[in-house]
Protein backbone atom coordinates (compact mmCIF):
# COMPACT_ATOMS: atom_id res chain seq x y z
CA UNK A 1 0.00 0.00 0.00
CA UNK A 2 2.69 2.51 1.62
CA UNK A 3 4.30 1.54 -2.75
CA UNK A 4 1.83 2.27 -4.61
CA UNK A 5 1.20 5.31 -2.75
CA UNK A 6 4.55 6.76 -3.21
CA UNK A 7 4.28 5.85 -6.39
CA UNK A 8 0.90 7.71 -7.00
CA UNK A 9 2.95 10.72 -5.51
CA UNK A 10 5.95 10.49 -8.11
CA UNK A 11 3.68 10.24 -11.13
CA UNK A 12 1.58 13.46 -9.86
CA UNK A 13 4.70 15.23 -9.33
CA UNK A 14 6.50 14.42 -12.58
CA UNK A 15 3.44 14.40 -14.55
CA UNK A 16 3.54 18.64 -14.65
CA UNK A 17 7.29 18.37 -15.57
CA UNK A 18 7.07 15.94 -18.34
CA UNK A 19 3.85 17.56 -19.56
CA UNK A 20 6.39 20.75 -19.58
CA UNK A 21 9.08 19.29 -21.54
CA UNK A 22 6.76 17.52 -24.32
CA UNK A 23 5.46 21.60 -24.93
CA UNK A 24 8.88 22.93 -24.38
CA UNK A 25 10.16 20.42 -27.84
CA UNK A 26 6.95 20.95 -29.84
CA UNK A 27 7.51 24.36 -29.44
CA UNK A 28 11.32 24.23 -30.33
CA UNK A 29 10.59 24.10 -33.67
CA UNK A 30 9.39 27.01 -33.79
CA UNK A 31 12.24 28.78 -31.34
CA UNK A 32 15.17 27.55 -33.86
CA UNK A 33 16.58 31.53 -33.79
CA UNK A 34 15.93 32.29 -30.01
CA UNK A 35 19.00 32.08 -27.87
CA UNK A 36 19.45 32.28 -24.09
CA UNK A 37 21.79 34.27 -22.94
CA UNK A 38 22.52 33.22 -19.16
CA UNK A 39 25.15 35.42 -16.83
CA UNK A 40 24.82 34.54 -13.03
CA UNK A 41 26.06 38.31 -12.31
CA UNK A 42 25.36 41.99 -13.19
CA UNK A 43 24.84 41.92 -16.54
CA UNK A 44 25.93 45.86 -17.01
CA UNK A 45 28.96 44.85 -15.72
CA UNK A 46 29.30 41.82 -18.06
CA UNK A 47 30.40 43.50 -21.60
CA UNK A 48 31.44 40.17 -23.49
CA UNK A 49 27.76 38.59 -22.50
CA UNK A 50 26.60 41.87 -24.03
CA UNK A 51 28.05 41.55 -27.25
CA UNK A 52 27.30 38.07 -27.44
CA UNK A 53 24.02 39.13 -27.19
CA UNK A 54 23.80 42.19 -29.81
CA UNK A 55 25.81 40.26 -32.23
CA UNK A 56 23.15 37.15 -32.20
CA UNK A 57 20.65 39.73 -32.31
CA UNK A 58 22.46 41.05 -35.48
CA UNK A 59 22.77 37.61 -36.47
CA UNK A 60 18.94 37.32 -36.62
CA UNK A 61 18.16 35.66 -33.54
CA UNK A 62 15.48 36.47 -30.54
CA UNK A 63 17.49 37.27 -27.64
CA UNK A 64 16.48 36.32 -23.66
CA UNK A 65 19.25 38.03 -21.73
CA UNK A 66 18.83 36.89 -17.83
CA UNK A 67 20.99 37.87 -15.24
CA UNK A 68 21.37 40.63 -12.08
CA UNK A 69 20.63 43.76 -13.54
CA UNK A 70 22.53 46.14 -10.73
CA UNK A 71 23.90 48.58 -13.13
CA UNK A 72 23.03 49.92 -16.45
CA UNK A 73 23.53 48.14 -19.68
CA UNK A 74 24.52 49.61 -22.78
CA UNK A 75 21.88 51.42 -24.99
CA UNK A 76 22.47 49.25 -27.87
CA UNK A 77 21.11 46.37 -25.74
CA UNK A 78 18.76 48.45 -24.23
CA UNK A 79 17.15 49.56 -27.82
CA UNK A 80 17.44 46.31 -29.59
CA UNK A 81 14.09 45.04 -30.51
CA UNK A 82 15.22 41.38 -30.48
CA UNK A 83 16.62 41.70 -26.83
CA UNK A 84 14.57 41.00 -23.96
CA UNK A 85 16.66 41.51 -20.47
CA UNK A 86 15.46 39.26 -17.75
CA UNK A 87 16.09 39.79 -14.07
CA UNK A 88 17.08 37.57 -12.04
CA UNK A 89 16.81 37.99 -8.03
CA UNK A 90 19.57 38.04 -6.28
CA UNK A 91 19.91 36.64 -2.60
CA UNK A 92 22.16 38.62 -0.49
CA UNK A 93 23.96 36.72 2.19
CA UNK A 94 22.29 35.58 5.15
CA UNK A 95 23.76 37.01 8.77
CA UNK A 96 23.35 33.75 10.63
CA UNK A 97 25.46 30.46 10.26
CA UNK A 98 28.47 29.72 9.27
CA UNK A 99 29.81 30.54 5.99
CA UNK A 100 29.51 27.48 4.44
CA UNK A 101 25.89 27.13 4.98
CA UNK A 102 25.79 30.70 3.80
CA UNK A 103 26.68 29.77 0.15
CA UNK A 104 25.04 26.72 0.18
CA UNK A 105 21.70 28.50 0.49
CA UNK A 106 22.81 30.89 -1.93
CA UNK A 107 23.48 28.33 -4.68
CA UNK A 108 20.22 26.46 -3.59
CA UNK A 109 18.40 28.98 -4.27
CA UNK A 110 20.16 30.47 -7.53
CA UNK A 111 19.82 27.14 -9.13
CA UNK A 112 16.19 26.54 -7.93
CA UNK A 113 14.81 29.99 -9.58
CA UNK A 114 17.63 30.00 -12.48
CA UNK A 115 15.48 26.07 -13.53
CA UNK A 116 12.33 28.02 -12.94
CA UNK A 117 13.02 30.64 -15.46
CA UNK A 118 14.74 28.56 -17.88
CA UNK A 119 12.00 26.09 -17.86
CA UNK A 120 9.04 28.21 -18.17
CA UNK A 121 10.44 31.08 -20.71
CA UNK A 122 10.06 30.29 -24.23
CA UNK A 123 12.59 27.66 -25.28
CA UNK A 124 15.88 28.26 -26.84
CA UNK A 125 17.79 26.53 -29.55
CA UNK A 126 20.93 27.90 -27.81
CA UNK A 127 21.39 28.73 -24.04
CA UNK A 128 25.05 31.20 -23.73
CA UNK A 129 26.47 30.81 -20.24
CA UNK A 130 29.14 32.95 -18.68
CA UNK A 131 31.76 31.15 -16.51
CA UNK A 132 32.37 31.93 -14.18
CA UNK A 133 30.33 32.41 -12.48
CA UNK A 134 29.45 28.93 -13.10
CA UNK A 135 28.11 26.97 -10.31
CA UNK A 136 25.07 26.28 -10.51
CA UNK A 137 24.89 27.65 -13.58
CA UNK A 138 26.42 24.88 -15.72
CA UNK A 139 24.28 22.12 -14.46
CA UNK A 140 21.02 23.56 -14.96
CA UNK A 141 21.91 24.78 -18.33
CA UNK A 142 23.06 21.79 -19.62
CA UNK A 143 20.13 19.86 -17.79
CA UNK A 144 17.77 21.80 -19.19
CA UNK A 145 19.06 21.68 -22.23
CA UNK A 146 19.15 18.19 -21.95
CA UNK A 147 15.41 18.67 -21.84
CA UNK A 148 14.45 21.53 -24.35
CA UNK A 149 16.79 20.16 -26.82
CA UNK A 150 18.85 23.27 -26.49
CA UNK A 151 23.02 23.60 -27.32
CA UNK A 152 24.95 24.40 -24.25
CA UNK A 153 27.77 27.08 -25.13
CA UNK A 154 30.02 28.54 -22.12
CA UNK A 155 32.05 31.34 -22.49
CA UNK A 156 35.17 30.59 -20.15
CA UNK A 157 36.59 34.15 -19.29
CA UNK A 158 38.00 32.37 -15.99
CA UNK A 159 37.81 29.67 -13.70
CA UNK A 160 35.66 30.36 -11.07
CA UNK A 161 36.82 28.33 -8.21
CA UNK A 162 40.57 30.33 -8.29
CA UNK A 163 38.61 33.18 -8.12
CA UNK A 164 37.15 32.25 -4.86
CA UNK A 165 39.99 30.87 -3.82
CA UNK A 166 41.64 34.68 -3.61
CA UNK A 167 39.02 34.77 -0.52
CA UNK A 168 39.65 31.49 1.14
CA UNK A 169 43.04 30.14 -0.44
CA UNK A 170 43.13 27.41 -2.82
CA UNK A 171 42.87 24.11 0.14
CA UNK A 172 39.55 25.27 1.05
CA UNK A 173 36.76 23.12 1.35
CA UNK A 174 34.48 25.26 -0.91
CA UNK A 175 37.45 26.36 -3.31
CA UNK A 176 38.28 21.94 -3.53
CA UNK A 177 34.33 21.74 -4.24
CA UNK A 178 34.18 24.81 -7.11
CA UNK A 179 37.00 23.13 -8.76
CA UNK A 180 35.35 19.59 -8.99
CA UNK A 181 32.39 20.98 -10.18
CA UNK A 182 33.61 23.18 -12.34
CA UNK A 183 35.89 20.07 -13.72
CA UNK A 184 33.08 17.92 -14.36
CA UNK A 185 30.60 20.59 -15.47
CA UNK A 186 33.21 22.29 -17.92
CA UNK A 187 32.94 19.27 -19.96
CA UNK A 188 29.02 19.36 -20.80
CA UNK A 189 29.01 22.17 -23.30
CA UNK A 190 28.67 21.26 -26.93
CA UNK A 191 30.55 24.53 -27.36
CA UNK A 192 33.47 26.50 -25.66
CA UNK A 193 34.44 29.74 -25.82
CA UNK A 194 37.69 31.50 -24.09
CA UNK A 195 39.10 34.27 -23.98
CA UNK A 196 43.23 33.25 -24.90
CA UNK A 197 45.60 30.09 -25.97
CA UNK A 198 46.68 29.70 -22.28
CA UNK A 199 43.22 28.99 -21.24
CA UNK A 200 42.21 26.83 -24.35
CA UNK A 201 45.66 24.43 -23.56
CA UNK A 202 44.58 24.12 -20.20
CA UNK A 203 41.23 23.02 -20.64
CA UNK A 204 42.23 20.54 -22.92
CA UNK A 205 45.50 19.09 -21.03
CA UNK A 206 43.84 19.96 -17.29
CA UNK A 207 40.21 19.39 -17.93
CA UNK A 208 39.65 17.20 -20.65
CA UNK A 209 38.53 19.27 -23.18
CA UNK A 210 40.13 18.32 -25.97
CA UNK A 211 40.39 19.47 -30.02
CA UNK A 212 40.93 22.58 -29.01
CA UNK A 213 41.04 25.91 -31.57
CA UNK A 214 43.24 28.49 -31.14
CA UNK A 215 42.78 32.37 -31.73
CA UNK A 216 39.60 32.64 -34.16
CA UNK A 217 40.49 33.05 -37.57
CA UNK A 218 38.38 31.92 -40.55
CA UNK A 219 40.72 28.92 -41.38
CA UNK A 220 41.21 27.04 -38.25
CA UNK A 221 37.00 27.00 -38.23
CA UNK A 222 37.37 23.92 -40.76
CA UNK A 223 38.81 21.80 -38.17
CA UNK A 224 35.16 21.54 -36.30
CA UNK A 225 36.52 21.79 -32.36
CA UNK A 226 34.47 22.48 -29.76
CA UNK A 227 36.75 24.92 -28.26
CA UNK A 228 37.26 28.67 -29.77
CA UNK A 229 39.48 30.79 -28.70
CA UNK A 230 38.03 35.01 -28.94
CA UNK A 231 40.37 37.92 -28.14
CA UNK A 232 37.14 40.80 -28.15
CA UNK A 233 35.92 42.51 -28.40
CA UNK A 234 38.21 45.69 -29.75
CA UNK A 235 35.38 48.19 -29.24
CA UNK A 236 33.87 49.43 -25.58
CA UNK A 237 30.05 49.43 -24.95
CA UNK A 238 31.38 50.10 -20.58
CA UNK A 239 33.18 50.13 -17.83
CA UNK A 240 35.84 47.58 -17.27
CA UNK A 241 37.36 46.58 -14.10
CA UNK A 242 40.22 47.85 -12.62
CA UNK A 243 42.37 49.97 -15.25
CA UNK A 244 43.82 53.26 -14.88
CA UNK A 245 44.15 55.93 -17.60
CA UNK A 246 46.78 58.36 -17.45
CA UNK A 247 47.08 61.71 -18.85
CA UNK A 248 50.24 64.37 -18.95
CA UNK A 249 49.06 66.96 -17.20
CA UNK A 250 45.80 65.49 -16.54
CA UNK A 251 45.41 62.27 -15.77
CA UNK A 252 43.03 59.98 -16.67
CA UNK A 253 42.78 56.86 -14.09
CA UNK A 254 40.01 54.19 -14.33
CA UNK A 255 39.49 51.93 -11.81
CA UNK A 256 36.71 49.46 -11.65
CA UNK A 257 34.50 47.62 -8.48
CA UNK A 258 36.82 45.30 -7.74
CA UNK A 259 40.12 47.69 -7.49
CA UNK A 260 38.57 48.78 -4.10
CA UNK A 261 40.18 45.97 -2.28
CA UNK A 262 42.99 45.90 0.30
CA UNK A 263 46.46 44.18 -0.53
CA UNK A 264 46.97 41.11 0.39
CA UNK A 265 48.57 38.25 -1.36
CA UNK A 266 45.22 36.78 -2.07
CA UNK A 267 43.69 39.58 -4.10
CA UNK A 268 43.97 39.90 -7.94
CA UNK A 269 44.18 43.57 -8.11
CA UNK A 270 46.56 45.33 -5.58
CA UNK A 271 45.29 49.08 -5.52
CA UNK A 272 48.25 50.05 -3.28
CA UNK A 273 50.66 49.73 -6.53
CA UNK A 274 49.47 52.56 -8.68
CA UNK A 275 49.33 55.09 -5.03
CA UNK A 276 52.83 54.02 -4.44
CA UNK A 277 53.94 55.03 -8.01
CA UNK A 278 51.85 58.14 -7.75
CA UNK A 279 53.47 59.02 -4.45
CA UNK A 280 57.40 58.49 -6.32
CA UNK A 281 56.07 60.45 -9.57
CA UNK A 282 54.56 63.14 -6.96
CA UNK A 283 58.04 63.39 -5.29
CA UNK A 284 59.61 63.58 -8.75
CA UNK A 285 58.10 66.82 -9.77
CA UNK A 286 58.87 68.44 -6.02
CA UNK A 287 62.28 67.39 -6.89
CA UNK A 288 62.59 69.36 -9.54
CA UNK A 289 61.72 67.02 -12.37
CA UNK A 290 60.41 68.59 -15.36
CA UNK A 291 56.93 66.37 -15.45
CA UNK A 292 53.10 67.18 -15.82
CA UNK A 293 50.77 67.61 -13.23
CA UNK A 294 48.21 64.90 -13.27
CA UNK A 295 44.40 64.51 -12.69
CA UNK A 296 43.63 61.01 -11.79
CA UNK A 297 39.89 59.75 -12.47
CA UNK A 298 39.07 56.83 -10.46
CA UNK A 299 35.95 54.94 -10.97
CA UNK A 300 34.12 51.89 -8.95
CA UNK A 301 31.67 51.16 -6.36
CA UNK A 302 33.26 48.45 -4.60
CA UNK A 303 33.21 47.98 -0.91
CA UNK A 304 36.51 49.85 0.16
CA UNK A 305 36.48 52.68 -2.24
CA UNK A 306 35.94 54.82 1.33
CA UNK A 307 38.92 53.02 2.64
CA UNK A 308 40.63 53.77 -0.40
CA UNK A 309 39.34 57.20 -0.49
CA UNK A 310 40.40 58.04 2.64
CA UNK A 311 44.25 57.05 2.39
CA UNK A 312 44.18 59.33 -1.23
CA UNK A 313 43.21 62.41 0.73
CA UNK A 314 45.71 61.52 3.69
CA UNK A 315 48.54 61.42 0.89
CA UNK A 316 47.77 65.64 0.26
CA UNK A 317 49.35 65.40 -3.30
CA UNK A 318 50.08 68.60 -4.44
CA UNK A 319 50.28 67.80 -8.34
CA UNK A 320 48.42 65.06 -8.94
CA UNK A 321 44.45 65.69 -8.58
CA UNK A 322 42.28 62.15 -8.23
CA UNK A 323 38.99 62.11 -8.91
CA UNK A 324 36.21 59.17 -7.70
CA UNK A 325 33.39 59.27 -9.58
CA UNK A 326 30.86 56.64 -11.43
CA UNK A 327 30.57 56.97 -15.10
CA UNK A 328 27.58 55.37 -17.02
CA UNK A 329 28.50 52.62 -19.96
CA UNK A 330 28.27 55.92 -22.72
CA UNK A 331 30.43 57.93 -20.69
CA UNK A 332 33.14 55.41 -20.18
CA UNK A 333 34.86 55.28 -23.56
CA UNK A 334 34.71 59.36 -23.65
CA UNK A 335 37.22 58.64 -20.84
CA UNK A 336 39.46 56.43 -22.22
CA UNK A 337 39.47 58.23 -25.40
CA UNK A 338 40.66 61.78 -23.78
CA UNK A 339 43.58 59.26 -21.91
CA UNK A 340 46.61 59.17 -22.67
CA UNK A 341 47.73 56.07 -20.78
CA UNK A 342 45.86 52.65 -19.46
CA UNK A 343 47.38 50.98 -16.10
CA UNK A 344 45.98 47.85 -16.23
CA UNK A 345 46.80 46.45 -12.06
CA UNK A 346 45.03 42.79 -13.06
CA UNK A 347 46.68 40.08 -11.81
CA UNK A 348 44.95 37.29 -12.84
CA UNK A 349 43.63 34.42 -10.39
CA UNK A 350 44.40 31.70 -12.38
CA UNK A 351 46.94 33.68 -14.70
CA UNK A 352 44.95 31.85 -17.73
CA UNK A 353 42.53 35.33 -18.68
CA UNK A 354 42.73 38.55 -20.09
CA UNK A 355 41.52 41.88 -18.58
CA UNK A 356 38.82 43.39 -20.31
CA UNK A 357 39.96 46.27 -19.24
CA UNK A 358 43.04 46.54 -21.49
CA UNK A 359 40.91 45.24 -24.16
CA UNK A 360 38.57 48.13 -23.93
CA UNK A 361 41.45 50.44 -23.42
CA UNK A 362 42.80 48.85 -26.68
CA UNK A 363 39.45 49.46 -28.63
CA UNK A 364 39.63 53.49 -28.21
CA UNK A 365 43.84 53.10 -29.17
CA UNK A 366 44.85 54.11 -25.70
CA UNK A 367 48.18 52.62 -24.75
CA UNK A 368 48.71 50.65 -21.33
CA UNK A 369 51.19 49.72 -18.44
CA UNK A 370 50.18 46.68 -17.31
CA UNK A 371 50.93 44.36 -14.59
CA UNK A 372 52.58 41.44 -15.37
CA UNK A 373 51.12 37.70 -15.38
CA UNK A 374 51.03 34.51 -17.28
CA UNK A 375 49.17 35.26 -20.29
CA UNK A 376 49.12 38.61 -20.53
CA UNK A 377 51.82 38.90 -23.50
CA UNK A 378 48.74 37.61 -25.48
CA UNK A 379 47.62 41.18 -25.22
CA UNK A 380 50.13 43.66 -24.55
CA UNK A 381 52.77 43.79 -26.41
CA UNK A 382 56.32 45.42 -24.31
CA UNK A 383 57.29 48.45 -26.39
CA UNK A 384 54.87 47.96 -28.68
CA UNK A 385 51.48 49.14 -27.77
CA UNK A 386 52.51 49.40 -24.17
CA UNK A 387 54.72 48.32 -21.34
CA UNK A 388 54.97 45.83 -18.26
CA UNK A 389 55.43 45.88 -15.41
CA UNK A 390 56.25 43.81 -12.04
CA UNK A 391 56.16 46.40 -9.38
CA UNK A 392 55.24 49.99 -8.17
CA UNK A 393 58.78 51.00 -9.29
CA UNK A 394 59.02 49.63 -12.28
CA UNK A 395 55.53 51.83 -12.83
CA UNK A 396 57.06 54.64 -11.29
CA UNK A 397 59.43 54.56 -13.49
CA UNK A 398 57.64 53.95 -16.64
CA UNK A 399 55.53 56.90 -15.50
CA UNK A 400 58.76 59.17 -15.83
CA UNK A 401 60.04 58.02 -18.51
CA UNK A 402 56.62 58.07 -20.73
CA UNK A 403 55.86 62.15 -19.46
CA UNK A 404 59.16 63.33 -19.37
CA UNK A 405 59.11 64.85 -22.42
CA UNK A 406 55.19 65.51 -22.40
CA UNK A 407 53.58 66.05 -25.55
CA UNK A 408 56.58 64.78 -27.35
CA UNK A 409 55.08 64.14 -30.83
CA UNK A 410 58.06 61.74 -31.25
CA UNK A 411 57.77 60.35 -27.93
CA UNK A 412 56.95 56.76 -26.96
CA UNK A 413 52.85 57.47 -26.08
CA UNK A 414 52.80 58.72 -29.43
CA UNK A 415 54.34 55.86 -31.16
CA UNK A 416 52.52 53.27 -28.97
CA UNK A 417 49.16 54.46 -30.29
CA UNK A 418 50.06 54.68 -33.50
CA UNK A 419 50.41 51.51 -33.84
CA UNK A 420 47.25 50.52 -32.14
CA UNK A 421 45.62 52.63 -34.61
CA UNK A 422 47.33 50.55 -37.62
CA UNK A 423 47.26 46.81 -36.47
CA UNK A 424 44.81 45.20 -38.16
CA UNK A 425 43.27 43.26 -35.33
CA UNK A 426 39.64 42.38 -36.55
CA UNK A 427 36.94 44.25 -34.38
CA UNK A 428 34.57 41.71 -32.28
CA UNK A 429 31.75 41.83 -34.74
CA UNK A 430 33.99 40.50 -37.59
CA UNK A 431 35.76 38.26 -35.41
CA UNK A 432 32.67 36.87 -33.97
CA UNK A 433 30.90 36.60 -37.53
CA UNK A 434 33.52 34.92 -39.10
CA UNK A 435 34.22 32.24 -35.77
CA UNK A 436 31.15 32.18 -33.68
CA UNK A 437 28.35 32.54 -35.65
CA UNK A 438 29.45 29.42 -38.08
CA UNK A 439 30.18 27.01 -35.43
CA UNK A 440 27.18 27.75 -33.78
CA UNK A 441 24.82 27.32 -37.29
CA UNK A 442 26.63 24.23 -37.59
CA UNK A 443 25.82 22.76 -34.21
Amino acid sequence: MAASCVAVLLTSLSLPLLLLVAYKRWRRGRAARHVMVVVLGDVGRSPRMQYHALSLAKGGFSVTLLGFCNSKPHDELLQNDRIQIVSLPELQRLAVGPHIFQYGVKVVFQAVHLLWKLMCWEPAAYIFLQNPPGLPAIAICWFVGCLCGSKLVTDWHNYGYSILGLGHGPRHCLVLLAKWYEKICGRLSHLNLCVTNAMREDLAENWGIRDALGPATPALREAGPNLLCIQGPLRTLGPGLGEVSLHGARCSERDGDTSWRAASPFEDEDFSILLAALEKFEQLILDGENLPSLVCVITGKGPLKEYYSRLIDQKCFQHIQVCTPWLEAEDYPLLLGSADLGVCLHKSSSGLDLPMKVVDMFGCCLPVCALDFQCLHELVKHEENGLVFEDSEELAAQLQMLFSKFPDPAGKLNQFRKNLQESEQLRWDESWKQTVLPLVMDM
